[in-house]
């Protein structure tokens, strides 16, 4: 009796195992784990409902900074991400060693300069503070859009990662002032301007659209967002469908309505996508 028992027990335990180590569950729905910077799930809710239809639970995992999300997925808890532009991408790759690669195109979202003080670039004093991203690419990206706005002049050399050191001519000493891009919001009282990006400015109650005196060209390829697995895991079907569930036409309407035009669906192969240089 006893060794019948025992024999019960270990084939329960067996079947309890097997089932811990398989992401799908009994009535075949694969269950996917995406994280994104920033709290509007809204896009992502959306998406989540389609892919249900499609036997893929889609599990939204909210992050409040650029560097979690990476991390994350590259130490295997979370499957996908989706929240970083292309090159900013390449750039966290590299300084940080992971194997993490690009699996599709999601938007542009412009970045923004905003001012609770001046309504138009023109106002802005002489000495004035403008704070910026201090992530190295988002840094690059900030100066930029003051350089397109006419704010600055930067070194032909610059490249996608300029820093305060790269601004060659400074008409009205401008103050770049680096901080956490998260922060960038909160300065906005004691700086005359702030560069935000995109789904920080919607999460700290910004219009994108309406409300920056300065926004870049939603055509810049190297700011195409993106959604990154591990690289092992590239050809996974269930997270190339999640990629073909965003690009679908509906999706495109959903986002431009959602986001009021703040945001640009971005349809491009992986290929034209890492090809920004």
């Amino acid at each position: 009796m006893k060794k019948i028992t025992a024999t019960v027990l270990l084939t329960l335990l067996a079947l309890v195992l097997a089932a811990c180590g398989d992401d799908s569950n009994a009535e075949g729905t694969t269950k996917v784990t995406l994280g994104i910077s920033g709290s509007d799930t809204t896009i992502w809710d959306y998406i989540a409902e389609k892919a249900e239809k499609e036997g893929i639970d889609l599990e939204i995992q909210t992050f409040s900074d650029y560097v979690a999300p990476n991390l994350a997925l590259a130490e295997g808890e979370l499957d996908l991400n989706a929240f970083q532009t292309i090159s900013y991408f390449d750039e966290f790759v590299a300084e940080h060693n992971i194997d993490i690669v690009p699996i599709g195109s999601t938007v542009i979202a412009p970045m923004g300069l905003y001012s609770d003080k001046y309504e138009s670039i023109e106002e802005l004093p002489e000495g004035s503070q403008i704070a910026v991203p201090n992530e190295a690419t988002n840094m690059g990206r900030a100066l930029l859009l003051l350089d397109e706005a006419g704010v600055i002049t930067l070194s032909e050399d610059a490249g996608l990662t300029g820093t305060a050191e790269d601004i060659t001519e400074n008409p009205k000493n401008i103050e770049i002032v680096p901080m956490v891009s998260g922060h960038t919001p909160r300065a906005m009282p004691d700086v005359a301007a702030s560069i935000i990006n995109n789904g920080v400015a919607v999460d700290a109650g910004l219009n994108p659209t309406e409300d920056p005196i300065a926004r870049e060209s939603d055509t810049a390829k190297p700011y195409i967002n993106l959604i990154a697995a591990n690289a092992e895991d590239a050809d996974n079907e269930a997270y190339l469908k999640i990629v073909e569930l965003y690009q679908q036409e509906d999706t495109t309407e959903f986002i431009i309505e959602h986001t009021k035009g703040a945001q640009i669906p971005t349809n491009v192969t992986v290929e034209e996508l890492v090809d920004y240089q």
